[in-house]
């Protein structure tokens, strides 16, 4: 795991939506901190008894009918906070994260400038 200190390339947005990490036939409902094009920073879930060496799947209800959702591992750890990198992201859950970053960001050309980082 790297240290939580790491410069950030992309940038976070306060999100609050319904989320929960899954790992095989575990689940936990986790309270969304914030997010990013690259990843998520969640309060951990009690009791937290996750596998560390294993990839999760982080699930972001926007609405009845639309998520994000991302295959992600754990990068950081803190007492009451754990941040993840997205590893893998469908076509359809990148639009709907791309468009909230969007509707958050206020100036266009950041935005660009992730989309580069993020296809780098």
């Amino acid at each position: 795991m790297q240290h939580h200190d790491e410069r950030r390339r992309f940038l976070r947005i306060d999100f609050d939506a319904p989320t929960e990490l899954r790992q095989g036939d575990r689940r936990w409902p986790v309270k969304l901190i914030d997010l990013s094009l690259k990843g998520l920073l969640v309060e951990c879930p009690q009791p937290w008894d996750a596998d560390l060496t294993q990839d999760f799947d982080a699930i972001i209800h926007l609405d009845p009918h639309n998520r994000v959702q991302m295959q992600v591992e754990l990068r950081h750890e803190e007492p009451r906070r754990l941040g993840f990198v997205c590893l893998y992201i469908d076509v359809e859950s990148m639009t709907h994260l791309h468009r909230l970053v969007e509707l958050n960001l206020a100036d266009s050309t950041e935005m660009m400038r992730e989309l580069r980082e993020l296809i780098e």
